[in-house]
């Protein structure tokens, strides 16, 4: 496998670094995330315009740039740098995929030419705080495990005259309360043939009610969404898709994403300390000079590049993507942490530059993770910890003796 980045993604890269660089400051992206649609409308066009920034993964023919994801991953890094608040996770990395894995060739006609333009926006709806599991990113995706087991709770959808009708709520959706098109994963069937399909709702449809939430980190909005006797179209053209598995290839092109994203945010997150700690001065002389501060600092360096090294290998290799998520969103975590303390008194005030990197970190280990349920669902599919077979001889290998029948005597 060949690892090096090509001119055209280095290109991507630069390009995308001088345009955030210029229009993405700390100040920009708090004014952003506090408007009605939660990210900068303008600068939205402006990257789907000029880079084709929600394309870069689709077809051309269906109007995208037609790269291969891992240069989606790539751009990303640049977004998590300066916490771009957009609508490219939900769209791009979350919609997209599923529409081109389960989509008709009409519904894909129609749909991906205006995502891949940037002038459509998508969000992918599942029950509750449910959004790692649906991915299998966290545990198996089966849908009894998170999409309601076709009993209470989560969204119902029912066939009406030949149409779809969706009754429920879903909350923490991302971009949930703006995009245009949301995905909704509804449970139908009943108890006899429970299954989870996926459909398509439009944001002026009859009965639909949206409202932004409050949450952690306001670079990644979220919305509640109500759904009552709403109108829907069902993704695909039948009611056999094999939605479990396109929502978990799904979510391991999204690990890889969300990893690079981390990765990117770490990495600016040590940045700046540095460039503080250089400039701080204690007892006389700057605290960077201060071995022990050196020594905190050249782990976190450590801790960034290794995180970075497994986002890169995931971006190539998407079956990675779990445990290279589990990495760099404990980079993040820990290099964001230690900012705040390297920043010292100042560090610790809430509106801090700091406290949005502690912010995204925190909210997405919630949101895809945690950490630790990353690595064990990663173990368990890669059977790190299966039960090793019982030697030939041993007690354990001997069967066990059958019960005695019922009316039979046994002496004691």
């Amino acid at each position: 496998m060949d690892a090096a980045f090509t001119a055209e993604q280095d290109e991507i890269r630069r390009t995308l670094r001088e345009i955030l660089g210029k229009r993405c400051g700390p100040d920009e992206v708090k004014a952003a995330v506090r408007t009605d649609a939660g990210h900068d409308r303008e600068l939205w066009l402006q990257l789907a315009r000029q880079l084709g920034l929600p394309g870069i993964a689709v077809a051309e023919e269906y109007g995208g740039v037609g790269c291969a994801a891992a240069d989606l991953v790539l751009a990303c890094e640049e977004t998590g740098r300066v916490l771009l608040p957009s609508p490219l996770l939900a769209t791009a990395v979350l919609a997209v995929p599923l529409v081109t894995a389960l989509g008709t060739g009409e519904q894909r006609s129609a749909l991906l030419p205006p995502l891949a333009a940037g002038g459509l926006t998508a969000a992918l709806a599942v029950p509750g705080p449910a959004l790692a599991t649906a991915l299998a990113l966290t545990g198996d995706n089966a849908p009894g495990e998170w999409a309601g087991g076709g009993r209470a709770g989560g969204v119902q959808a029912r066939a009406v005259d030949g149409g779809w009708r969706l009754y429920g709520e879903v909350a923490q959706v991302l971009d949930g309360h703006s995009a245009s098109l949301l995905l909704v994963a509804a449970h139908t069937g009943g108890f006899a043939r429970s299954r989870t399909l996926l459909f398509l709702v439009r944001e002026d449809a009859p009965g639909l009610v949206r409202t932004r939430q409050t949450t952690l980190d306001e670079t990644r909005p979220q919305g509640r969404i109500q759904l009552r006797d709403v109108e829907a179209e069902l993704l695909g053209g039948s009611e056999d898709a094999d939605v479990a598995g396109a929502l978990a290839a799904t979510g391991r092109g999204a690990a890889a994403v969300l990893a690079a994203e981390a990765v990117g945010a770490a990495g600016q997150a040590l940045a700046r300390t540095v460039e503080y700690v250089q400039q701080r001065e204690q007892f006389g002389r700057a605290i960077g000079s201060f071995q022990a501060v050196k020594h905190r600092l050249a782990d976190l360096y450590v801790q960034v590049q290794a995180a970075r090294s497994a986002a890169y290998y995931a971006a190539w290799d998407p079956q990675q993507g779990g445990l290279a998520l589990a990495q760099a969103l404990e980079a993040l975590r820990i290099t964001a942490g230690e900012a705040i303390q390297l920043h010292g008194g100042i560090g610790f005030t809430w509106e801090h530059d700091a406290h949005l990197y502690f912010k995204r970190a925190a909210a997405d280990e919630l949101l895809f993770g945690p950490v630790h349920r990353l690595r064990a669902h990663a173990a368990d599919a890669a059977g790190l910890f299966a039960p090793a077979a019982p030697a030939p001889g041993s007690p354990a290998a001997a069967p066990a003796p059958a019960p005695a029948p019922l009316n039979e005597k046994v002496a004691v």
